[in-house]
């Protein structure tokens, strides 16, 4: 027989979602994890219309998915150095850390975009399909990722 007792309160559980970018010059792909942190999905694609925009169109993805921490892919060449692209990320990092109230990470997103090509062939899409897919599908490489590391 189980016993319970009344005097312990459970709290419920209340975690938040991540969400993850994968920052590029012309697209933004974003991803987002399920509300217990467990599985990562593509969400969609923003137009990278200048900082203003993109960070007002964050802050409203965050707000209408109750997110609580942000994942920014970190463009490292494959031996893990920094090049131009990974220094235009790494200001794009720092300004979205210091214009939200969340924790901002950056996380190694070498081979996202190749491990999201491979995925969308094998789920059957074609070149022209995927092109418009493969950015969120990269953000959601990172994701899972990070979450694959915890």
């Amino acid at each position: 027989m189980v016993y319970c007792s009344l005097e312990r309160r459970i709290e419920p559980l209340n975690p938040s979602r991540i969400l993850a970018i994968d920052f590029g010059e012309k697209r933004i792909g974003i991803a987002l994890t399920d509300p217990l942190q467990l599985f990562a999905k593509p969400l969609c694609c923003l137009e990278n219309k200048g900082f203003r925009q993109v960070l007002s169109e964050i802050r409203n993805l965050i707000s209408i998915h109750e997110v609580g921490m942000l994942i920014i892919g970190l463009p490292l060449s494959i031996e893990g150095k920094r090049t131009a692209k990974t220094i235009e990320t790494e200001e794009f990092i720092n300004k979205v850390r210091n214009k939200l109230s969340i924790p901002v990470l950056s996380w190694d997103e070498r081979y996202s975009t190749s491990e999201a090509n491979d995925y969308l062939k094998e789920m059957g899409y074609g070149w022209k399909e995927a092109r418009q897919l493969i950015d969120a599908m990269a953000a959601c490489m990172i994701l899972k990722s990070y979450l694959e590391s915890r």
